[in-house]
C-alpha cells in the first residue's frame, strides 16, 4: 500500500501540463513569427522575458505548496464517505468537469475580488502584451493556496488523480485562449465555451471590461453569475492594469503588489481599515478615491 507521499509524487510525475509544454513553445514560436512577419505588435522582448521570468518562478514556488496540496487531497478522499460510490465511470468523469470548472470559476474570481488573492495572481495581468508567452507568465503567489479550492472534491468521493488531471487538461484547454490571432468562434461556441475573444475581455484594463469573464472551459458561468462582458468593436482592449507597474523586473512583476497592501497597511487608520485593505477588491481606499472594478462601472453608468 503506497503512503500518501508515495501516490502524491507519483502522480506529479505525471502531470498532464507537463508533456503538453512543448505544444505550448511550439504555439508560442508561430505566433511570434506570425507576428514578426506580418509585423503586427503582439510582442515586445523585454516583457517576453519578463514573462519567461515569472514562469521560472512560478515553477519554484509551486514546487511545496502543490505537493502538499495534493497530499491533502488524498487525505480527504481517504476520510470521505462517498469514496466508494464515486468510481472513474465516465458519468462521474462528466459531472467533475463540471464541478472542477465551477471550483475554477470561483476561484479566479475570488482572485480578482480579494486584494491579498490579486496580489498572488497579478502578475499574470501585468503585462500590456497578450500573447501566449503571457499565457505562461503566471499568478505566483496564488499557488500557495490555490489546491486548496479543490480540497472539497475529493471530500465528495472524487480521488485526486481525478482532480489533478481535470485540473490540467481545464489548464491545458485556457492556454490558446491568450491571443489576438483569433478574432470569433462560432456564435455556438462563444456562448457555451471561453474564447479567446471573452478571455481578451478578462485581460482588459478599461473599466467596461474589468473583473469580467472570469470562466475556465465554460463561459456559462460567468453567464449565470453576472460576471459576463462581451468584447465590442467599438472599445478596444487595453491590456495591462488600470495604473501599470512599468517595470520588466520579473520579481517586481510577481511580488510588487504585496509590497503595496504592506505599504497601505502601514498608512491606514486602525486594524479595520487593514483587513479591508487584505479582503476587499483592489482598489478600496480608507482615505482616497474608490476605485473598485464595480464603483467605477456604477460610476460611468450614470
Amino acid at each position: 500500500m503506497y503512503s500518501t507521499l508515495d501516490q502524491t509524487l507519483a502522480l506529479l510525475q505525471d502531470d498532464w501540463v507537463l508533456y503538453a509544454l512543448p505544444l505550448f513553445f511550439i504555439a508560442l514560436a508561430i505566433e511570434w513569427t506570425v507576428a514578426w512577419r506580418k509585423s503586427l505588435p503582439l510582442y515586445h522582448r523585454q516583457d517576453f522575458f519578463a514573462s519567461m521570468g515569472v514562469m521560472l518562478i512560478t515553477v519554484v514556488v509551486d514546487l511545496i505548496p502543490k505537493l502538499l496540496g495534493v497530499m491533502l487531497m488524498f487525505v480527504c478522499w481517504k476520510a470521505s464517505p462517498f469514496q466508494d460510490v464515486v468510481t472513474r465511470a465516465p458519468q462521474w468523469w462528466v459531472l467533475l468537469f463540471f464541478l472542477d470548472d465551477l471550483t475554477y470559476y470561483s476561484f479566479h474570481r475570488a482572485n480578482h475580488e480579494v486584494r491579498l488573492m490579486w496580489a498572488g495572481h497579478v502578475s499574470h495581468h501585468n503585462s500590456q502584451y497578450y500573447n501566449y508567452g503571457t499565457a505562461l507568465r503566471q499568478g505566483v503567489g496564488e499557488r500557495v493556496i490555490k489546491y486548496l479550492f479543490w480540497c472539497p472534491l475529493a471530500l465528495l468521493g472524487f480521488d485526486p488523480v481525478m482532480i489533478v488531471t481535470m485540473m490540467s487538461l481545464s489548464l491545458i484547454y485556457q492556454f490558446w485562449l491568450h491571443t489576438e490571432t483569433v478574432d470569433r468562434m462560432p456564435a455556438w461556441f462563444e456562448w457555451l465555451f471561453n474564447t479567446p475573444s471573452h478571455h481578451r475581455v478578462h485581460h482588459a484594463s478599461n473599466v467596461r471590461y474589468l473583473d469580467r469573464n472570469h470562466a475556465g472551459v465554460l463561459i456559462i458561468w460567468d453567464r449565470l453569475f453576472g460576471t459576463f462582458s462581451a468584447e465590442v468593436p467599438e472599445e478596444p482592449v487595453r491590456y495591462g492594469l488600470t495604473r501599470n507597474i512599468d517595470t520588466f523586473n520579473p520579481v517586481t512583476a510577481s511580488f510588487g503588489e504585496y509590497v503595496s497592501i504592506g505599504r497601505d497597511i502601514r498608512r491606514s487608520s486602525g486594524w479595520r481599515d487593514a483587513l479591508r485593505y487584505l479582503f476587499l477588491a483592489p482598489g478600496w481606499s480608507h482615505d482616497g478615491e474608490d476605485k473598485r472594478a464595480n464603483t467605477l462601472r456604477a460610476a460611468e453608468q450614470r
